[in-house]
């Protein structure tokens, strides 16, 4: 698997990019999907973010932005990694705040 690099610069656009793409893999319609998401904490310090995207049929597809790494992961729905993403751009993890699990 080849990691691609995408700039992703602010987390309004980190979220948009992870959802299209875990959309794009199982041809969902982003407008009908719910994404939740939540923080990912190494040693009790912000390091991340933790998406799940919830389809038809309870469809589960997961991604995992690792800040620390500048890397996001994508699974499927059987847990299988499909895809690994490099940031050449990305927000800072230590600025995560609560506000960013909404």
């Amino acid at each position: 698997m080849e990691s691609r690099v995408v700039p992703l610069p602010t987390l309004d656009q980190l979220r948009q990019f992870v959802r299209e793409r875990l959309c794009e893999v199982d041809r969902l319609d982003p407008s009908q999907t719910h994404l939740r998401q939540a923080i990912v904490r190494r040693g009790g310090r912000p390091c991340g973010l933790f998406f799940q995207l919830q389809g038809q049929q309870l469809l589960r597809t997961y991604a995992v932005w690792a800040g620390d790494e500048h890397r996001i992961l994508f699974y499927d729905s059987k847990g299988e990694r499909y895809d690994d993403l490099r940031l050449s751009d990305a927000p800072d993890p230590a600025k995560l705040g609560e506000r960013a699990a909404a």
